[in-house]
């Protein structure tokens, strides 16, 4: 009976642990669709030339956003003009939100 408590607890924490690894997002996952996708306006990376200086680097969107990162996960979820609507997947959001956390 104790091995079984102690297997359940051992599946239970395990579950736990990789629900919440796939709700964070991987932070090297989106600056690869950043590079892709949000380069040709915006800065993604440090030594990067910007397309155009109107437009905010990823730095400081990470640094705006810092404290209300699920405002910025709302933002791209449903992007206004001029951003084109690219369609981008809750993953794909929750990436982007793990690589611009990592920018801070």
């Amino acid at each position: 009976m104790r091995n079984l408590i102690s297997n359940v607890l051992a599946f239970l924490i395990l579950l736990l642990l990789s629900s919440h690894a796939s709700a964070t997002g991987v932070a090297s996952s989106g600056k690869e669709i950043a590079l892709k996708w949000c380069s040709q306006c915006h800065v993604v990376t440090e030594g990067q030339v910007r397309a155009s200086t109107d437009i905010p680097t990823f730095k400081f969107i990470a640094d705006k956003y810092n404290e209300e990162i699920d405002a910025l996960g709302a933002f791209l979820a449903d992007p206004h003009p001029p951003m084109p609507n690219l369609s981008l997947t809750r993953r794909e959001i929750q990436d982007l939100l793990a690589y611009f956390g990592s920018l801070n």
